[in-house]
C-alpha cells in the first residue's frame, strides 16, 4: 500500500490527486489556506480551481506539511515553478528520505534560468537525484480528471524509478510511457508555453488556423534548437513533452497560455490580461528567461523575441507578426541543401 501525497492544490495538483486516490487507498493534498482547502474538505469539490470535479473521500485535504509528508511513498510536485524553491524551503524537513518525487510543474526560475530539477537538487541535494522523477505531456487538468484518455511521459536518471512511476499513475485512462531524458522533457513542457502565447495572439488578432499552424511548426524548430542547446535530446521534442504538449496547449481552450496570448492580441495589456485568467500563466515567466537565455547562447528565437517585445516592451502585436513573416528568406530544414 503506498501513501501519496500531491503538494499544490491547484488545477494540476487536485486533478492529479483525482486521477491517483482511483488507484491507491489515500492520497493528502497540500494546500495553503488561501487555496480553499478548508471548503474542499467540507465540500468534496475544489470550486476555486476545478469545479464541478468530485473530491474523493480517500484523498484527505490539509494545510499540515508534516501530516500530508508523514511516510510519504511518493511525493507528487505541482505549485507553480516559481514558487517550487520557496514550497521546498518550507517543506524539506517534512520529506521522508525514502519518498520518490515527483515533478509536474511546467517552467524555468525566473531568477536563476534554472530547469526545475536543478532547482531541486539546489534545495534537497544530490541524494534525491535517483528518487527524482518528471511527469509531463500533454494532459489538461480538466479533462484527465473526467478520466477522459490521456498519454503523458515520466522521465528519470534512474530506470527502476521510471518504471516505478509508470506503475504508480498508470490504469487505462491514463497512460504513461518513460523516458531517461529529463532535461528534454522538461525543457519541452517549459518552451511549449511560449508558442502557445504567440499563438493565442494571432487568434486575437483575428488570423486563422495557417497563422496557427505556421507558428506550431516553426516554434517547435525554436523548442529544438533551445532545448539542445540547454541539455535536451532533440529527439524528445517529437515526444508526448514536446509537440505533443506543444498542440494540446496551443490548439485548446483550457490553455492559459493560450488564452492569455488572445486577450493580449484583442489588445489587453500584460497586467489586465493576467489579472483576467486568475491563475499562473507560466509562459510570461518562461518568455522573459528563455529571451535572455537566447541573447547570451546567441541562439536565434525569433517567436519567442516577439513575444518577449509585446509582453515587456509594449509592442504592437499586429507589427510584431508582420515582422516575423517578413524576416530574411531562408531554407525550412537548414542542414538539407539542393543537389543540383
Amino acid at each position: 500500500m503506498n501513501k501519496i501525497c500531491v503538494l499544490g492544490a491547484g488545477s494540476w495538483g487536485t486533478a492529479l490527486a483525482v486521477h491517483l486516490a482511483d488507484l491507491h487507498d489515500s492520497v493528502w493534498l497540500w494546500g495553503r489556506p488561501e487555496d480553499g482547502i478548508e471548503s474542499i474538505t467540507a465540500e468534496h469539490e475544489n470550486r476555486r480551481f476545478l469545479p464541478g470535479i468530485y473530491i474523493p473521500e480517500n484523498i484527505f485535504p490539509t494545510t499540515d506539511p508534516a501530516l500530508a509528508l508523514q511516510d510519504a511513498d511518493v511525493v507528487v510536485i505541482s505549485v507553480p515553478s516559481q514558487a517550487l524553491r520557496m514550497v521546498m524551503e518550507k517543506l524539506k524537513p517534512h520529506i521522508p528520505t525514502h519518498s520518490y518525487l515527483v515533478n509536474t510543474a511546467k517552467g524555468l526560475e525566473i531568477s536563476t534560468g534554472m530547469r526545475l530539477s536543478q532547482v531541486m537538487r539546489e534545495m534537497l541535494g544530490s541524494s534525491w537525484r535517483g528518487r527524482f522523477a518528471v511527469l509531463s505531456g500533454p494532459s489538461h487538468a480538466e479533462e484527465v480528471s473526467l478520466r477522459l484518455p490521456t498519454a503523458v511521459t515520466v522521465a528519470a536518471y534512474n530506470q527502476d524509478t521510471a518504471f516505478y512511476i509508470q506503475d504508480i499513475f498508470m490504469d487505462q485512462y491514463f497512460r504513461v510511457y518513460t523516458n531517461p531524458d529529463v532535461a528534454g522533457v522538461e525543457l519541452g513542457g517549459a518552451l511549449k508555453n511560449i508558442i502557445a502565447l504567440a499563438t493565442g495572439i494571432t487568434y486575437g488578432l483575428g488570423y486563422g488556423d495557417n497563422t496557427a499552424a505556421a507558428l506550431l511548426t516553426r516554434g517547435l524548430a525554436e523548442m529544438i534548437r533551445m532545448g539542445a542547446a540547454m541539455g535536451g535530446d532533440p529527439r524528445t521534442f517529437s515526444g508526448l513533452s514536446g509537440i505533443g504538449d506543444l498542440v494540446v496547449t496551443c490548439g485548446s481552450q483550457h490553455s492559459r497560455n493560450r488564452r492569455a496570448g488572445q486577450l493580449l492580441g484583442q489588445g489587453k495589456n500584460l497586467q489586465e490580461t493576467l489579472a483576467a485568467i486568475g491563475m499562473v500563466v507560466e509562459g510570461v515567466h518562461t518568455t522573459r528567461i528563455v529571451h535572455q537565455l537566447a541573447i547570451e547562447m546567441n541562439i536565434d528565437m525569433p517567436i519567442t523575441k516577439a513575444c518577449y517585445r509585446i509582453l515587456y516592451e509594449g509592442e504592437d502585436p499586429r507589427e510584431e507578426v508582420d515582422n516575423l513573416m517578413q524576416r530574411r528568406r531562408k531554407h525550412e530544414v537548414e542542414e538539407i541543401n539542393y543537389h543540383n
